[in-house]
């Protein structure tokens, strides 16, 4: 048996789950998800909980699976996911413009992002983005797509990041060494 695909799911108060075959329904404070179920994995609501059952040994692959993407979105409903982003480089900025977030990155012109349903972004300070939303895919999937505008340099570290992701900087060009003929 799988070790994550065992472990109820527990479903607080605020949280409506409506099983379906093939899927499951999940709606809380933060809003509304739906997660399609794999071939083969049921899910089923016990004494307040949530249990993922698989059908033979086939499928076992698929249960802990199932169980991960249902308990992020219980979690998502309840709790929200979010990423914080660093705008690093001087002259590069962010700046909301209603349903788009425009970006100066040092290219010759600005770069518009459109901001997709479901998701929040928080700009503070021009320099720090907050990506927030239920589906954890999808925030993470915003935040990768917003980090590759302008990925870190590896020479002068400047780009945008993910808050805490550590870098790894090279050295760059040695010079002319004293002494050597020209």
């Amino acid at each position: 048996m799988s070790r994550i695909g065992r472990k109820p799911i527990p479903l607080p108060a605020t949280v409506k789950v409506a099983l379906a075959p093939g899927r499951v329904d999940v709606q809380g404070p933060k809003g509304k998800l739906s997660i399609p179920l794999p071939a083969g994995i049921k899910m089923e609501q016990k004494d307040g909980a949530l249990l993922a059952t698989r059908e033979t040994e086939e499928h076992r692959a698929l249960h802990g699976l199932a169980r991960a993407l249902v308990a992020n979105a219980v979690r998502g409903v309840t709790e929200g996911f979010k990423k914080d982003l660093d705008i690093v480089g001087v002259g590069y900025r962010a700046e909301a413009k209603g349903k788009m977030v425009q970006f100066s990155l040092g290219y010759s012109h600005p770069i518009q992002f459109p901001i997709p349903e479901g998701i929040q972004i928080a700009i503070e300070k021009q320099t720090h983005l907050t990506v927030s939303g239920a589906d954890k895919g999808l925030v993470g999937q915003v935040a990768a797509n917003m980090r590759a505008l302008r990925p870190p340099d590896p020479y002068k570290q400047k780009g945008v990041r993910i808050s805490g992701e550590r870098l790894k900087k090279k050295a760059g060009k040695a010079g002319a060494k004293a002494g050597a003929p020209a």
